[in-house]
């Protein structure tokens, strides 16, 4: 069968970076082919050029077996090729039906646009992703799942052949999950041509029918999925055997560093708990449980309305972040997009922002110094960079993220770190080394705050764990005694 898409020795380097090398890739009608690989080992860079955003210096580009110069995104959305990222590109202010059709709104020679078809038109896209909403509903009112189906149905109003998914369920619930998981086996029926790019790899083997595996710039196996099962793919993926990488248990927990009694804001209400040094706490719950809402609140990014927040003896001011950072509190965010990091700002810049004080004399940085402290975070934490004057938004995600942690260890008085999603869209190998450096950090006598949906880290992580429900906490276990059946029949609302 010829391939819809094929991409042949394809070499592409940016600066200090060999990011591809000689890579085959193809996608054939009606399969799910999955792309997987470490943060790092060129997947983003390839369904770049798959999608012609990059360029690339050696190699060919085959569509049906004809070669194509694709050098330009809507080059390949006429091909019929596109690309649902994972960080979704709509216009939040835009109604469903403008972001569908966005740059080629139906008009007549006046330039006056035809709505009334913009609308059956958007109805019928919808209709085939199963999204149940009314095309002129604004995008930024809908949910993150919803967004996503707006996305896959403006790829297929562009009548796509092929479709790529970038990890398409990084903020999807369990059910939402499902719903997609339907939707993938209905185009796959319809003869269309995925990518599924995803590192949860409980997911590849339910969708994937082969699976290409990448590491370091290069293919090293392309294979059917029936003939792999996890731990292969986990060896193929970091070049050797690994398990879930969860250090082993045995911290011993210190003196009480935070405690909360009370803490109320819009979003949550009565959360009272303590964490000591050299322990790490857990956050469980489903999705919409206030996790996340939870940080903001100590952190006084979202307002408090009731209750204290203590830090090793001395209270925090509500609602001032600068002061809880200050006394010694830092927040790794859920969305390093967002809330976390400045894209376009280096390396350097991203790490140092939070203790540049430690570095200014007399109103000025001393270069040096900080450059120095940067440098020496980075190479402990393994953050793969050329330098530190990288852009921080050409690092891949794992490599943000150990970029994040190393900006508050950098803070010489850091007493607690709140770490919310600390593995999302990150490989498994970023992920062990994550753990690792986690588990060492609370070893060392700092109080480590995890609020994570994923459930096998909180239990193979945490000393105590927190399950939240509907905004309150709902139960408290200790390490030996939490269970999966436990956390998720806490977890789950309750119905009076």
């Amino acid at each position: 069968m010829t391939p819809l898409v094929e991409l042949v020795g394809i070499h592409k380097r940016f600066p200090g970076v060999y990011a591809l090398k000689g890579v085959d890739f193809d996608v054939r009608a009606g399969e799910v082919h999955a792309l997987v690989g470490e943060n790092g080992a060129g997947k983003s860079t390839l369904i770049k050029v798959a999608a012609g955003v990059h360029d690339f210096e050696k190699g060919s580009y085959r569509i049906a077996g004809q070669a194509v110069d694709i050098r330009h995104p809507r080059q390949a959305l006429d091909e019929g090729i596109a690309v649902v990222y994972q960080e979704l590109e709509l216009v939040l202010s835009l109604s469903v039906a403008e972001n569908l059709f966005f740059g080629r709104l139906p008009h007549d020679r006046g330039g006056r646009v035809r709505w009334g078809e913009l609308y059956d038109e958007s109805e019928k896209l919808l209709a085939e992703v199963g999204l149940e909403v009314d095309p002129k509903t604004k995008v930024g009112h809908l949910g993150v799942a919803a967004q996503q189906l707006v996305e896959i149905a403006r790829a297929l109003s562009f009548a796509a052949k092929v479709i790529i998914m970038d990890e398409p369920t990084s903020a999807l619930s369990p059910r939402e999950i499902e719903k997609l998981f339907v939707l993938v086996a209905r185009l796959k029926a319809r003869g269309v041509g995925l990518v599924y790019v995803s590192h949860k790899l409980d997911e590849i083997m339910a969708l994937a029918d082969r699976v290409t595996v990448l590491r370091d710039g290069q293919r090293v196996a392309c294979k059917e999925t029936v003939d792999l099962d996890e731990d292969r793919l986990i060896e193929l993926m970091v070049g050797r055997e690994l398990g879930q990488g969860f250090p082993a248990a045995g911290r011993e927990p210190g003196e009480n560093v935070l405690e909360v009694q009370g803490l109320t804001t819009d979003q949550v209400q009565d959360i009272s708990f303590r964490v000591c040094a050299g322990e790490i706490v857990g956050f469980s719950g489903l999705m919409g449980a206030g996790r996340t809402e939870l940080a903001r609140g100590l952190m006084g990014v979202d307002r408090r309305l009731a209750g204290s927040v203590v830090i090793a003896g001395v209270p925090v001011p509500a609602n001032k972040p600068p002061a809880a950072r200050n006394l010694g509190l830092g927040l790794v965010p859920e969305d390093r997009r967002a809330d976390g990091v400045f894209a376009q700002l280096s390396v350097r810049e991203n790490t140092s922002v939070a203790a540049l004080e430690q570095f200014c004399r007399l109103g000025y940085v001393q270069g040096g110094l900080e450059r120095r402290q940067v440098g020496g975070l980075v190479e402990r934490l393994k953050v793969r960079t050329p330098d530190q004057e990288q852009e921080m938004a050409k690092l891949s995600g794992g490599n943000q993220q150990k970029a994040l942690l190393a900006r508050w260890l950098l803070k010489e008085n850091l007493k607690v770190l709140l770490i919310d999603e600390p593995t999302r869209g990150i490989d498994v190998g970023a992920k062990a080394e994550i753990y690792q450096l986690l588990d060492e950090l609370a070893r060392g006598g700092l109080a480590v705050v995890l609020l994570s949906s994923e459930m096998p880290e909180i239990l193979g992580l945490c000393d105590r764990i927190y399950v939240m429900s509907q905004g309150r906490i709902a139960a408290e276990y200790g390490r030996a005694e939490a269970t999966p059946e436990k956390l998720l029949a806490s977890a789950l609302p309750n119905v009076y």
